[in-house]
């Protein structure tokens, strides 16, 4: 077969083609700055418009700095007054839209666009209050010899069923500690909380926790308590909530170190988180007194530091949990400390944001 020079010019001004047909064949959104991005827009969801390139992977933009967006394909547009259509979408004005439909076409303010999502895919609405399962499980084994001789292990796995407006958490932990061959730490807890939200910014909970701590001599205590909470901060990036109610509580001792505790009480806690980046910083405490004896009470304190592990499932977190008993027995110290360090492996859906 012999190859002419005018088919040569062909192939080439039809491989041009081709690929300015590829470059056409997108969805464009512009900015108002005049700023333009060329690949698929994914979803609008909260204000934020994300869109897939070649060039860049996932870019999310505010969709208050966008003036026009125009699809190759139908997609789902929802608008603030609930009119739901499917189909091709253009700007034939900066910060307006014209929806092309089978049967109908709808002009609108692109402010007016609540959901935008691909066509045969769900609701990004429907899908964030919709609950979800997130997983993280972690333990750590240190030791150390010399002059002493040290093995601390722990463990801990907590799930997590979270939405908008609801959570629901199960978890559990385990720590010892040896110093010298003598246990310095020996206990064991297991718990469930779960909040909803009434308002905005106030909810109720339920929870209850129980364990053993060996070192104190409590063979079993469990706390039940239920109130209400009230939500400081409540930001993307930062929260600060805070919870007041009943309790009862319960502790049993080992036969010679003390007597059981049976008695109902108040229950008060406090929790703030900050994210920084990819850090998180929380900071956690738990007051319950008795209203039987009413110097008897115990206060939890926990602050923790994680941070991913580059983009993989890991984590590693480090921090310090306080155990204060105002009546200990058996001459145990009234506060106990805790020092650690742990890899922590997540994995399901992430939480939704606040």
């Amino acid at each position: 077969m012999i190859t002419t020079p005018f088919s040569l010019f062909a192939r080439l001004i039809m491989c041009c083609l081709l690929l300015a047909a590829s470059r056409l064949a997108a969805d464009v959104v512009e900015m108002k700055n005049g700023a333009r991005d060329v690949g698929k827009i994914t979803s609008i969801h909260d204000g934020v418009i994300t869109v897939e390139t070649e060039y860049a992977g996932e870019i999310k933009v505010k969709q208050a700095m966008v003036a026009s967006i125009s699809t190759d394909h139908a997609v789902g547009v929802r608008l603030t007054d609930g009119t739901y259509v499917i189909g091709w979408v253009a700007s034939p004005a900066p910060n307006t839209l014209r929806i092309t439909a089978a049967t109908k076409t709808v002009d609108c303010k692109l402010a007016n666009v609540s959901a935008f999502w691909a066509a045969g895919q769900e609701d990004p609405d429907v899908v964030a209050k919709r609950r979800k399962w997130s997983y993280e499980a972690g333990g750590d084994v240190n030791g150390r010899t010399g002059t002493q001789r040290q093995l601390s292990t722990s463990y801990h796995y907590r799930a997590k069923l979270t939405s908008p407006t609801d959570t629901f958490q199960y978890y559990t932990s385990y720590t010892r500690q040896e110093v010298n061959n003598q246990v310095s730490a020996d206990q064991f807890k297991v718990g469930a909380d779960y909040s909803e939200n009434f308002t905005p910014t106030r909810s109720w909970y339920v929870r209850d926790e129980g364990g053993f701590d060996r070192v104190n001599f409590i063979t079993l205590y469990d706390i039940a308590a239920s109130g209400l909470g009230y939500d400081f901060i409540k930001e993307k990036q930062e929260t600060f909530t805070g919870r007041g109610g009943l309790s009862y509580r319960y502790v049993n001792y080992v036969r010679t170190k003390g007597q059981t505790l049976s008695s109902a009480g108040a229950d008060f806690g406090f929790e703030y988180v900050r994210k920084v980046h990819l850090a998180q910083f929380t900071d956690k405490v738990a007051f319950v007194p008795a209203f039987q004896y009413l110097g008897n009470y115990v206060i939890n304190h926990e602050f923790a530091f994680e941070m991913p592990m580059n983009k993989s499932l890991w984590k590693v977190a480090t921090g310090v949990a306080n155990n204060f008993y105002s009546k200990p027995v058996g001459g145990a110290d009234k506060l106990e400390t805790l020092y650690f360090t742990r890899f922590i492996l997540t994995w399901g859906a992430q939480p939704p944001a606040n």
